[in-house]
């Protein structure tokens, strides 16, 4: 693999996709502190920066800019970037793009647009390694579950939003399966760290947080963050799911389906070692406050999942 991590003038030049979105924003900072030359593509018009430049454009179309990029970050999403790489003619550029931990946990869903959620991220996966090997080019996919930290997440923020407007939140009694929310900086690191480590190349890594916690811990710990604190309250899972059908029969949490309430209950944990071992990944443990939640200047009531 060609390593092309330098410009010949010295100064490193990356394109970004997804600049603005929570982990592409910590990652943007990343690459400015470090005196990079960054391009970020978006759809809407962007204030340029110091080191940054945003270009108006998606990846629904063909390259029109400079191709002399060191490296292509993607932390959107992994199907439509890896299916615009395939096409696109940019030079030998280091790959790095985020997935998602759901290529395996949500193969075997019950729910079919679950199962090709997965289908999709393991296609993409291939599709973007193939063409990287064509290039010669290293190319690295990073699995992140369960994110959280830039108050974006739609899993511990929504959380935290609700829990906030009724000072409650309810959890069936059975919703102990282990989780491992890792926070958008450490995921933002790890795109930085894969760089210079050439045991990444052509391997997709599961990141999680450096802490394994119950279900339910991981809600107290959140409603903990809120001031004032909400309560966690466990009911029978039966009630729980008769509770949520009348709810989607009023057009409310369709987010949570059976899928979602069974997952629940599943040890969704993720072997770092490999991270650990190829970059030095080192995630934090779970400590979340309000402003990770989005929450620290809303009032009361007025925050919305």
């Amino acid at each position: 693999m060609e390593d092309s991590t330098r410009t010949n003038e010295g100064q490193r030049k990356a394109l970004v996709f997804g600049g603005s979105g929570q982990i592409g924003e910590r990652l943007l900072d990343n690459l400015r502190r470090a005196g990079w030359q960054v391009s970020a593509v978006s759809r809407t018009a962007r204030p340029a920066r110091p080191g940054l430049e945003w270009i108006g454009g998606d990846l629904s179309g063909h390259w029109q800019g400079a191709r002399d990029f060191d490296v292509v970050f993607s932390c959107g999403p992994l199907d439509h970037f890896a299916r615009w790489y395939a096409a696109s003619d940019l030079g030998p550029a280091r790959v790095v793009a985020f997935g998602s931990t759901s290529v395996d946990v949500k193969q075997d869903s019950a729910d079919l647009a679950e199962r090709d959620v997965a289908r999709r991220l393991r296609e993409a996966e291939a599709t973007l390694f193939a063409a990287a090997q064509a290039r010669g080019v290293a190319a690295t996919v990073l699995r992140p579950t369960l994110v959280y930290g830039a108050g974006r997440d739609k899993t511990l923020s929504v959380i935290a939003a609700m829990a906030r407007r009724s000072g409650v939140f309810v959890l069936p009694a059975s919703a102990n399966g282990l989780r491992q929310p890792v926070h958008v900086q450490d995921l933002a690191d790890a795109a930085m760290q894969v760089l210079e480590q050439p045991a990444t190349a052509g391997q997709a890594y599961a990141l999680g947080g450096g802490e394994v916690l119950g279900y339910g811990e991981m809600v107290r710990r959140v409603l903990a963050a809120l001031q004032p604190p909400a309560r966690l309250l466990r009911i029978p899972t039966p009630l729980f799911a008769l509770a949520l059908r009348v709810a989607h029969a009023f057009g409310r949490l369709r987010g949570m389906n059976a899928a979602a309430l069974a997952r629940m209950q599943e040890p969704l944990a993720f072997d770092t070692a490999p991270a650990r071992r190829d970059f030095g990944y080192a995630p934090r443990p779970f400590m979340v406050d309000a402003a990770m939640l989005g929450l620290a200047d809303a009032p009361a009531g007025e925050a919305s999942p």
